[in-house]
């Protein structure tokens, strides 16, 4: 082994865990106690903090530095690392460019088996529903569906059903056909979005609670999603609409400064009237939701309109005065 590859492996050991015993390392490296040292030294003149354990299982840890030295992946951790910052736009956290640029980075230094793994996932990033939680998503399947999207293969799999508190409640329900067309991120959940063949129609499907059946059908010719955009298309169907705005759109004047409203707003738009109110113009998929989601901010408002958002209050204010009326 050379010095260079030495030195690689001997960071890459000192990445996996936070103590490792000296003698451990050169057995693992197949060196001496000194050859050790010297490589240690050798990474600290580099800009590693590596930290050193003394007694007779005494060794080395790395540990923070002042900067951010070179850093070693193994073939999963570049991959995920490199979808996170692909999927980086959906968190809303305004930082597209630095993720654009350091996944160019990531990518420029990728073994080509790597690269054609990361390459085949195309994924579209969309706003979706506020209130979703995030799921974990194995990358396998991932990326099984990525490889059937880039060659246009059938996927052939049982959606299981999203009852239950965990995966042991979960129930496979129909078998499923489709052509998938393309992977969507949102709000740290995964969708695909596919063409159902036994619905002719479009469906989007919860990757987490995809089992594929292996081996995938046969190739398909690609349709082209309705409105050509897949962004647009699926930001609709979130929205429970045929085009991506809520069907039920009202303002209300709340007595809240703006500063105090933005943070909740979601893709509302709210306007400061004075130091002491605002008004939020939002969007639901009905009037009772959007009724209840103005009602969220626990503060005196006034309905500006439509007429159907305040009868939306008044039948909400029934309700809610029934119920408390039956708990008392």
């Amino acid at each position: 082994m050379t010095t260079t590859s030495r030195l690689l492996s001997l960071l890459s050991l000192l990445q996996s865990r936070r103590d490792w015993p000296g003698s451990v390392l050169a057995s693992r490296l197949r060196v001496s106690d000194r050859t050790v040292r010297r490589d240690v030294e050798r990474l600290r003149e580099m800009g590693y903090t590596i930290g050193s354990t003394m007694g007779p299982d005494g060794g080395y840890r790395l540990d923070p530095g002042d900067e951010l030295p070179p850093l070693l992946f193994d073939d999963d951790q570049a991959v995920a690392v490199a979808i996170a910052l692909r999927t980086a736009p959906a968190t809303g956290a305004g930082i597209g460019e630095a993720a654009v640029r350091a996944l160019g980075t990531i990518r420029q230094v990728m073994p080509s088996r790597l690269r054609h793994r990361l390459d085949a996932l195309e994924v579209t990033t969309v706003g979706g529903p506020g209130d979703a939680a995030p799921t974990d998503v194995s990358l396998d399947v991932l990326l099984a569906v990525a490889y059937a999207i880039r060659d246009r293969e059938t996927l052939r799999f049982d959606y299981v059903s999203g009852s239950g508190s965990g995966t042991d409640d979960r129930q496979p329900l129909a078998p499923r056909r489709v052509e998938p067309h393309h992977l969507v991120a949102s709000r740290g959940r995964w969708y695909l979005l596919a063409w159902d063949l036994d619905r002719e129609d479009w469906r989007l499907f919860r990757v987490d609670r995809l089992q594929l059946r292996i081996p995938n059908g046969a190739r398909f010719a690609p349709r082209t999603v309705p409105g050509g955009d897949v962004d647009e298309f699926v930001s609709a169907r979130f929205k429970g609409a045929d085009t991506n705005d809520w069907p039920c759109r009202g303002t209300v004047i709340l007595d809240l400064p703006a500063r105090d409203v933005l943070p909740f707003a979601g893709d509302g738009s709210v306007t400061p009237i004075d130091e002491r109110r605002c008004s939020l113009e939002a969007g639901a998929w009905s009037w009772g939701a959007l009724a209840a989601s103005f009602g969220r901010f626990e503060v005196r408002m006034e309905v500006v309109g439509p007429p159907e958002l305040a009868d939306a209050f008044a039948t909400l204010a029934e309700r809610y005065a029934s119920a408390g009326t039956a708990s008392a």
